[in-house]
């Protein structure tokens, strides 16, 4: 529960300072801000769209540390953390990217994933479970895997899609409202502000549209995971992340991590029917077929 609480307490504190700094903005440069105006409607979207993304990403080490309980290893006690912390300096070594911090968060679910701001300025952590139900192997391949979604600078380009498909929802959302604000009150359309149509129009088109967006990202996240699952191949070797997938696999009970980092850990949950469309990672069997099949 206090996760949960913390999650909402963080998101809610963004949204007021988005909310104030729209409206400071829109006074320096005597934007109109009023609903249905389109220079508005364009602040609105450009800093709720991307605004929210950034900062977002800009807190995510910050928000990962607090909502999983990670403990960073800043200087190893045991002979595992120490291999812990040699294992990822000399893949960020490999992969040409700065030395992310190293953390444990206490789960006995086998999972890992890696968020930060940047490829120099990571954090990769792991649960106690992945340590106690995986090989050294398997886990180095877990951690290749992690290392190559920082490598590839994936926490930024799925904020960046995120930003884009957000200001568009934000966008059409508004027109479509206007539109429908239009067609019910006709030839009145003029002689007021926006009417109750505008305001359940737009509702009702953020949903949907953002139903299509969430689903757009979603996609991008499972293409991801073969990118990040051939760069643990490459940075462990091809059986060891192989049999890290396997090992998963038999778990079963694989749960999603909170919030963004869903996307960025190691496995996640199963999904049936459209449930599949919202689903962070492909399936487990379609991953090792992937890496069974490469050349």
């Amino acid at each position: 529960m206090m996760r949960i609480a913390l999650l909402a307490l963080t998101n809610l504190a963004v949204m007021v300072v988005l909310f104030v700094s729209m409206n400071i903005i829109g006074r320096l440069f005597g934007i109109n801000m009023s609903a249905g105006s389109m220079s508005g409607i364009m602040m609105l979207a450009v800093v709720m769209g991307f605004g929210g993304s950034f900062i977002s990403l800009l807190m995510s080490k910050w928000m990962a540390k607090r909502s999983m309980g990670v403990q960073i290893i800043e200087t190893p006690r045991t002979a595992q953390e120490r291999w812990l912390v040699e294992t990822v300096r000399r893949q960020a070594e490999k992969s040409g990217i700065g030395m992310p911090e190293v953390g444990i968060f206490h789960s006995p679910d086998p999972n890992a994933f890696a968020t930060g701001a940047s490829r120099n300025n990571a954090l990769v952590a792991v649960s106690q479970g992945l340590l106690d139900r995986m090989t050294a192997d398997e886990v180095e391949a877990v951690l290749g895997h992690e290392i190559g979604h920082v490598a590839n600078g994936d926490m930024v380009t799925q904020t960046l899609l995120q930003g884009v498909l957000n200001t568009f929802v934000i966008i059409f959302a508004r027109l479509i409202g206007m539109m429908v604000d239009n067609f019910f009150r006709g030839n009145n359309s003029e002689n007021s502000g926006p009417g109750i149509g505008y305001f359940v129009g737009s509702f009702i088109a953020d949903i949907l549209l953002g139903f299509l967006a969430t689903a757009i990202v979603m996609w991008f996240s499972r293409y991801r995971e073969f990118k990040a699952d051939i760069a643990g191949a490459d940075l462990a070797g091809r059986q060891k992340m192989i049999n890290a997938l396997k090992r998963l696999q038999s778990a079963h009970a694989v749960h999603d991590l909170p919030g963004g980092m869903a996307a960025f850990g190691i496995a996640g949950g199963l999904g049936d029917g459209l449930k599949k469309i919202f689903m962070t990672h492909p399936p487990l069997e379609d991953r090792i077929a992937a890496l069974e099949n490469m050349r």
